[in-house]
């Protein structure tokens, strides 16, 4: 059973939504404006969060980015009319678990909940990139597995396992099993470049990893492997 807090400022769906998730058991504040949220939201109470972004006294998109800058562990599920695959990767990109439109069947919307609520008791981290040893893929969050190239895979948990700090090249050529000092270090560059180019391709994000010219790669966002 979760605690949900649902903004939304239709107040037929928002009723009838209530209902679909009382009616799973679910305890459910609903709330029609972000000023409301903001007075009614408690981290220690609340444990997911259905957001419309369309509200009167402002943009969704701006209560996710506060949630996620408090660094809080509500899972987050933008529930919206607002279908065009720019607004869906900007709302995962900010910070929601999911992203739903409310074209969306009840089944479908009820099951994302009872789905995020599971991850949130086994304390998985919400948004992450999953990184999959056995398969040799990486999965966006919110988005199905990309297949990895051996080097593509190399390449990326040898980023990966710096858990945020920076990864100098020469450990990331050490682990391609070439010879640091006779290696162009380009063909790394160019390595990153069509790992990059792959992942926008697939799934039109942009792959987290920063270059620091004279020092190495940073993966910066939520990671998991397995």
């Amino acid at each position: 059973m979760a605690t949900i807090i649902f903004l939304e400022d239709e107040e037929i769906l928002r009723q009838g939504m209530v209902r679909l998730f009382c009616n799973r058991g679910h305890i459910v504040d609903a709330v029609g404006s972000i000023a409301e949220f903001d007075r009614i939201f408690n981290p220690q109470r609340h444990t997911i969060a259905i957001i419309d972004l369309m509200v009167p006294d402002g943009n969704g998109m701006e209560v996710i980015a506060k949630l996620r800058q408090r660094d809080l562990k509500v899972g987050i599920v933008v529930l919206t009319g607002k279908s065009s695959l720019s607004d869906k990767m900007i709302g995962l990109e900010v910070g929601a678990d999911h992203y739903l439109t409310k074209t969306a069947h009840v089944e479908e919307i009820a099951g994302t909940i009872s789905a995020l609520e599971r991850r949130l008791k086994q304390g998985v981290p919400s948004a992450s990139w999953v990184l999959d040893c056995s398969q040799l893929t990486l999965s966006p969050p919110g988005f199905p597995p990309i297949n990895l190239s051996a080097q593509d895979f190399i390449v990326l948990k040898s980023v990966m396992a710096g858990t945020g700090a920076v990864v100098d090249k020469r450990s990331i050529i050490d682990a391609l099993g070439a010879d640091f000092l006779s290696y162009d270090e380009r063909r790394l560059d160019t390595q990153m470049n069509r790992l990059r180019r792959k992942i926008r391709d697939a799934c039109n994000l942009e792959l987290p990893i920063k270059t620091l010219r004279t020092r190495g790669y940073q993966f910066c966002s939520p990671l998991e492997h397995r």
